[in-house]
């Protein structure tokens, strides 16, 4: 007896001494979560878990919806050389941007780690070799439909964007004729910022009309099948998409679609969890496919997204900071977020993963569209990125809101790029 209570002590004063260990050392950091659909609420679970295993203290900070207004706050607190965030979620096109404010991830994660992910994705975030930032979940645009309406028409999902046209007119009519009229044909992201240049690139790339900057650093946005892709998608404007759409981001878009207004959405995948929800008006009634091609010689093309998480230069506690990166980043954190929200993971196993299949089936069968998604030209304009991005949505704005024809708006496009880029040299 003696001995068990001797033991008992020294197991109690043990924890005691490790918590108060712990308690000396905990500290108080902070993460940047998007709050698209379920992010926010996924990003606190995450955090909480690790909170609850390290004792450290996290707050978690909300940003804006638009990846431009996003971009410019993170650009205002890291100049101004601010500790008020450890931890920032960030574009897969941002690496280049902002790589001089994060420090480097490699000597905290570990290269077992890093491997899991895909190889891709983790040269994107490699900048000047440093690991800037970890991969947290990737993005791929796909087109949604609704299956009980396309049934009922007698249609397919369409595998070309003019096919897309005339299917989500037709049913429009129909459905409009048949009470309701607030049906649109097809919604997408129409507001000029980071969702838009997205939204145009799959148009344009799946015509053949390139990606506006080639691997090269040859600006080739003004072209013949570039201005017929974007010829097509204006005339969507007034007729299957609303007028409104020139204003809408994801989430916009998202609604109407949700609520029972909408034939086809194009929308990153995140959208299948809510749209899934028992409170969602098309619950088991939304397909997901590919996005079209461009016409019969054209290519499906889906705008790459994802993002990524990084630590800042400037935070007080990095090591802990990077901790947390890691834990979120891991295969578990990943697959819980897999299943509950439909965030696309960054580790090739976990898409053979049963649990991830059952709960978002399209994972499987459109693997090749998450793997060869079309990448914006963020590696080589660096860090003129932004103004790329902007300059190109803005022109695309203007010829889906009638105030530009396409070709002429290309032609401009075009020359504000090359000063830009000092006439091609990035």
């Amino acid at each position: 007896m003696p001995n068990i209570l001797t033991l008992l002590r020294a197991t109690a004063l043990a924890a005691l001494a490790a918590a108060s260990i712990q308690g000396a050392q905990a500290a108080s950091i902070s993460i940047s979560c998007g709050a698209l659909g379920r992010e926010l609420e996924l990003c606190r679970e995450g955090v909480a878990a690790w909170s609850a295993k390290t004792g450290h203290e996290v707050r978690v900070v909300s940003t804006p919806h638009s990846a431009t207004e996003r971009l410019a706050l993170y650009q205002q607190i890291l100049a101004a050389g601010s500790s008020d965030i450890d931890v920032f979620q960030i574009d897969v096109v941002w690496p280049g941007i902002l790589a001089s404010q994060f420090i480097d991830l490699a000597p905290h994660v570990g290269q077992d780690e890093v491997a899991k992910h895909f190889p891709a994705i983790v040269e994107n975030n490699t900048v000047g070799g440093k690991l800037v930032a970890m991969p947290w979940f990737t993005d791929a645009g796909v087109l949604y439909y609704r299956r009980d309406l396309l049934e009922k028409y007698g249609k397919q999902p369409p595998a070309t964007w003019q096919a897309l046209t005339e299917t989500a007119r037709e049913i429009q009519r129909a459905e409009r004729a048949a009470g309701n009229e607030r049906m649109q044909g097809f919604v997408f992201q129409g507001r000029a910022y980071e969702g838009l240049t997205c939204n145009a690139l799959e148009w344009i790339a799946s015509f053949g009309g390139g990606t506006i900057v080639g691997d090269d650093g040859k600006i080739t946005v003004d072209n013949p099948r570039a201005a017929e892709a974007l010829k097509l998608a204006a005339s969507w404007v007034g007729d299957i998409a609303p007028q409104g759409v020139l204003n809408y981001d994801e989430e916009e878009s998202r609604g109407v679609f949700q609520s029972g207004n909408a034939v086809f959405m194009r929308n990153w995948p995140y959208a299948w969890a809510l749209a899934q929800a028992p409170d969602s008006a098309v619950k088991d009634k939304v397909g997901v496919v590919a996005l079209p091609r461009g016409g019969e010689g054209g290519r499906h093309a889906a705008a790459l997204g994802g993002w990524q998480l990084a630590v800042s230069k400037h935070s007080a506690h990095p090591e802990i900071a990077a901790d947390l990166v890691r834990f979120l980043a891991s295969e578990a954190e990943q697959k819980r977020r897999a299943i509950e929200g439909a965030y696309n993971p960054t580790i090739p196993a976990l898409y053979k993963d049963e649990a991830v299949l059952a709960a978002v089936p399209f994972f499987g069968s459109l693997y090749e569209t998450f793997t060869h998604a079309v990448a914006r030209p963020s590696r080589v304009t660096g860090d003129r990125y932004n103004r790329v991005s902007a300059d190109f949505h803005t022109a695309v704005h203007q010829v889906l809101s009638g105030r530009a024809e396409p070709r002429s708006a290309l032609q401009g496009l075009e020359r504000r790029l090359s000063r830009v880029s000092r006439g091609g040299r990035w």
